[in-house]
This record gives C-alpha cells, sequence and structure tokens, in this order.
C-alpha cells in the first residue's frame, strides 16, 4: 500500500475519537465523585458503558497507571484487575494532549488482538488525580465506509540486500517456459482474455503461473510447464465476457506479456524473474533477479516513457 492509506487511518480515528471524546470526559466527571472507592467505581463505570460504544472493557487507574477499579462492560464486571499497574503499556507512553483524551495508536494486546486504548484524565478541581481508561478491539470498530483507490503510480521497492550485494555474480539460467515462452504466452493470454483470469502472477525462472478466475475468485489455480506448453489446458475454463469494470483493456494484455518476455531475455545479469497482471487494478508488478520489484500502472509499463523504463538502466 502506498501513504494513501495513512490518509484513511487518520480519518478513521478523528471520526472514532470524535465519538468518544464527550461521552469519555463525561464519565470521567463522574469518577472524580467516587474516586477510591472500587466498589462505587465499578458500579458506575458498569452503568456508563453503554455510553462508550464499542468499548470491550471500562477501567480507573491513578496517576501512576495503577489499576482502582476491575475491568467493566454493560454485562459483568472483571475481577483480577485490580491494582495492574498498566503504565508501561503503549498507550500509557503516549503524549496526552492538553485537552486531557487520547486516543491511542494501534497497537498489540497481551492476549494477541490488536486494539486501541481511549484514555481521558480524570480531575478533582484543577488536581489531575487519575485516568479513565476504555479498551478496545479492532475487530468490533466500524470500518472505513469506502477506502481510498489503490495508487497506480510508479513504485520501486527493494529486496533482500544479500541478493542484491551478489547480483553481478550471478547469470540467468534458461528454464523450461523461457525455451517455450511464446507459447506459454500465448495460452496465458488466452486464459485472461477469454477464459476469465483476472490475475495471474508469472514465475518465469521456476516456469510456472498462478491464476486466478472470476467465476473461482477465492481460490489460486496453479499451471507448470507441462500445462503451460499445452494449449488443451485452456478447455478446461470457461468462456467469459470482459469485465466491464476492468480497468486493463484486453487489447493491452498481449503487449504486456510481449514487454514482460523482452525483460525476461534481454539481460542475462538483470532479468524478470516474476510478474503479475491484474486486470481490475489496472496494475502490473514486476520483480527482477536483484530482488526489486516495480509496480505500475498498465499504461505506464506499455507507453515505456515513465519512470519504471528510466529506473531500469540500472538494478532494480
Amino acid at each position: 500500500m502506498d501513504d494513501h492509506w495513512k490518509d484513511d487511518v487518520y480519518r478513521k480515528r478523528a471520526e472514532l475519537a470524535r465519538r468518544l471524546h464527550e461521552p469519555m470526559a463525561r464519565l470521567a466527571r463522574l469518577c472524580a465523585a467516587v474516586w477510591g472507592d472500587r466498589q462505587r467505581l465499578n458500579d458506575l463505570l458498569a452503568a456508563g458503558c453503554g455510553g462508550i460504544p464499542h468499548a470491550v472493557s471500562l477501567y480507573a487507574l491513578d496517576s501512576a497507571g495503577v489499576q482502582i477499579s476491575d475491568n467493566v462492560d454493560a454485562e459483568q464486571v472483571t475481577s483480577g484487575h485490580f491494582g495492574r499497574d498498566r503504565s508501561q503499556r503503549p498507550y500509557m507512553k503516549e503524549p496526552l494532549p492538553p485537552w486531557g483524551f487520547l486516543l491511542s495508536e494501534a497497537y498489540i494486546s497481551l492476549t494477541g488482538r490488536p486494539s486501541l486504548t481511549a484514555l481521558h484524565i480524570v480531575r478533582a478541581g484543577e488536581t489531575e488525580i487519575g485516568f479513565l481508561g476504555a479498551d478496545f478491539d479492532l475487530r468490533d470498530l466500524p470500518v472505513a465506509a469506502v477506502l481510498s483507490e489503490e495508487s497506480r503510480e510508479w513504485r520501486q521497492v527493494k529486496g533482500d540486500p544479500s541478493i542484491r550485494s551478489g547480483v553481478f555474480l550471478q547469470q540467468r539460467v534458461e528454464s523450461q517456459m523461457d525455451r517455450d515462452i511464446i507459447q506459454a504466452q500465448a495460452i496465458l493470454e488466452n486464459l485472461i482474455t477469454e477464459r476469465g483470469m483476472f490475475q495471474v502472477v508469472i514465475h518465469f525462472s521456476s516456469s510456472r503461473a498462478t491464476g486466478w478466475f472470476i467465476d473461482d475468485p477465492f481460490r489460486y489455480h496453479i499451471f507448470d510447464q507441462e500445462a503451460l506448453a499445452d494449449p488443451d489446458v485452456c478447455l478446461l475454463y470457461s468462456p467469459q465476457p470482459w469485465p466491464a469494470d476492468a480497468l486493463i483493456p484486453p487489447e493491452s494484455v498481449k503487449p504486456m506479456l510481449d514487454a514482460m518476455r523482452e525483460l525476461r531475455l534481454a539481460d542475462q545479469t538483470i532479468y524478470l524473474r516474476s510478474a503479475s497482471i491484474n486486470i481490475f487494478n489496472g496494475m502490473v508488478s514486476l520483480t527482477f533477479s536483484c530482488d526489486g520489484t516495480h509496480y505500475m500502472s498498465c499504461d505506464e509499463f506499455l507507453n515505456r516513457q515513465g519512470n519504471f523504463w528510466s529506473a531500469i538502466g540500472g538494478p532494480a
């Protein structure tokens, strides 16, 4: 994912913080009146839990981060947490904003679940006496209504440094697919354009391909070199119309496969090891012998004038 996901996370966190701030502040004010009384705090937290949406549990902490209530939710009080020192938990180490409310960064809980914690300062007059805490399991939180579209701009991801350091000591060994690459390419083109394969990963060095089909999208199909050398394999898959929402037009599939073949065979040191096409994303990925991977749109790949074609002047 590119950095756009961070914007989505920021908006989601801001939305959640807006929903939690006022009910947390209201409950924190009520807690101040019974501070130090374990039973009355438990009762108050149980009564107020319904006003904190999606909370797994509520609890009270003293100013040192030691728990002075039990863990409370709308249905039960969970004993065993009274006296627990939470001062070293991730949410206790984040700086609390001046307005006294914090929605923590996501962290992995002691039970192994991705979680969030909201904290609100509890004050007696002007004196800070502790915190009201609310834990949230990310499974229980509503998801963003719309995720931003995956960026189709060129991206390069560097691979294993140990492979990169030895790239000029290696040389491409001709694979079975290399020897019959035009036949394999023609079969893959038919599967994509006529038979509903919407994503394929082509492993040139190990002479195989992995494909996903529109009529069976949750399972991948493995095509070894024997299958990629026999056009009869196409008969196993029903003809499918080209999807209206595919970002790659069918006439671009063959030129993309041609360009991948070119990158595979052009150089004996820096050569294409694997590649993928996804017609709905409109994207291709290319992984080279130095373990560097490039992601880009079909259009950029085919126009041969973008950042990728400039970048492959050296190691990927």
